[in-house]
């Protein structure tokens, strides 16, 4: 269990706040091009909406050097909201920016989330709506959407419902989502969202919770809210925002680490609860709030080239990793295809004329895509390759960071097949082959009990 988060200087602002109601949480770091329209669309929808609670936002940063806590104490004051709004509410609404301390020497989003819990529960908050620091969609209705299940239906989790373009969320459509749905039934479609409701008695949950790791304190903390809710038997429901639009990442050069901390996450927790996912068969739907929209996200640029190069050359390197973490018929197959990926990538460069250096190619996710059109990840191997890593991960040989680091380019291959897929058609036609891999993963559970019990 690690030490709290709450500093002297913290403590202080606790006093000073007494008790609150409600708080919209946001976790930082050099955010303060975003950060400024994030806080005002919080002040905004805590006034409208919740005009009679006792309500703060709180910024919990990682001491950024570009000025992104003055920015949330500089955003217009509340009574600029309450003329744009017209909605005098009953309490002061105020804004407290911090810099969060390190768990056990490791920071990150966990470790930001984790100083926002302990405020939350020291306020004895109802609702925490917590939301990121680089959104460019949110609206003042996000705070009700995400507070107002828990307040008014009595849900302690609220998850995200995003429209988002179909090569974003590569983790959660590859991994988070249908293993989540698969292991312990629930189809929360976006289990690692970054915008969250938490209930003050789910607060007190997370806080009693001894099992705080480096990855939780980075960006494992999202699927470890999602999974310790289910698993405790929280009321969980999601929540219909619309558009994401934030700094989206290429799968291929920016999620490394984050794929990392995410899995080996996910992993850790299926072998901590096995009672609670080894009897389930099956999924079924989770109550949605909020109103539907029809909106039509931004779009991504995808280096699908780079991704099936580092396919190939992650076979190369780790080959010997991959046969300690694969079943053999998993391995055959997956080196099989590795090859086969080196050799269309190899053709693709030349078809394009583009020299060897792929990450700098000027060519076009579409173009790209077409011209390693033959390439294909089928999701069947997709799903083994993830089951054979959660026996892998009982007792990981070498250790669990080397089996899942291991795992990344494998991931870059299952990847670069969907975009290939998904190059010419709509994103609600992605969306259905995301939910075809979903019941994949649900179909070949039984091959992970049954590896299960035998390991």
């Amino acid at each position: 269990m690690p030490e709290t988060a709450l500093t002297p200087a913290i403590r202080d602002e606790i006093s000073r706040l007494g008790r609150v109601d409600i708080m919209v949480g946001i976790p930082s770091f050099k955010n303060a091009a975003t950060i400024g329209y994030v806080v005002r669309a919080a002040q905004a929808g805590l006034v409208q909406y919740f005009p009679d609670l006792h309500p703060v936002v709180v910024n919990s940063d990682a001491g950024s050097p570009d000025g992104t806590g003055r920015v949330v104490i500089e955003t217009e004051p509340p009574d600029y909201i309450e003329q744009i709004l017209l909605v005098r509410p009953t309490n002061k609404l105020e804004r407290v920016s911090l810099t969060y301390p390190e768990i056990d020497g490791v920071g990150g989003k966990g470790a930001a989330l984790r100083t926002i819990f302990e405020m939350a529960d020291a306020l004895q908050v109802q609702a925490l709506v917590v939301v990121d620091s680089d959104l460019r969609s949110i609206v003042p209705e996000w705070i009700e959407l995400l507070a107002g299940p828990i307040l008014k239906g009595g849900y302690d989790f609220v998850a995200p419902l995003y429209a988002r373009y179909k090569f974003d969320g590569t983790i959660t459509n590859t991994v988070t989502y249908p293993l989540t749905r698969a292991l312990y039934g629930h189809r929360i479609r976006q289990p690692i969202g970054g915008d969250f409701g938490v209930s003050g008695d789910l607060i007190k949950h997370y806080l009693a919770l001894d099992d705080w790791t480096p990855e939780i304190s980075r960006f494992g903390i999202d699927i470890w809210m999602t999974t310790s809710a289910i698993t405790a038997g929280f009321a969980v429901c999601q929540t219909r925002l619309g558009a994401k639009i934030h700094d989206p990442k290429d799968p291929g050069s920016d999620l490394g680490p984050m794929f990392r901390q995410v899995v080996g996450t996910i992993l850790e927790l299926a072998n901590r609860y096995p009672d609670q996912w080894t009897s389930i068969h099956g999924s079924h739907d989770v109550p949605a709030y909020g109103f539907e929209r029809f909106i039509d996200p931004p779009p991504l640029e995808v280096n699908t080239l780079r991704l099936l190069s580092e396919f190939h050359v992650g076979s190369l390197t780790l080959a010997e990793t991959w046969a300690k973490m694969l079943a053999p018929e998993t391995l055959e197959t997956v080196l099989e295809l590795a090859a086969e990926a080196g050799r269309l990538e190899d053709s693709a460069r030349t078809k394009l004329g583009l020299g060897g250096d792929v990450a700098s190619t000027t060519a076009t996710t579409l173009e790209m895509a077409d011209a390693v059109a033959a390439f294909h990840f089928p999701d069947d191997l997709w799903a083994r390759v993830i089951y054979d890593m959660i026996i892998a991960a009982r007792d990981p040989k070498p250790s669990l960071e080397t089996i899942v680091a291991a795992l990344v380019p494998i991931y870059f291959g299952r990847v670069g097949s969907f975009v290939i897929e998904n190059r010419s058609v709509t994103t609600d036609q992605a969306e259905e082959r995301v939910e075809r891999q979903a019941r994949e993963f649900e179909l070949l559970k039984p091959y992970l009990v049954s590896r299960w019990n035998e390991a």
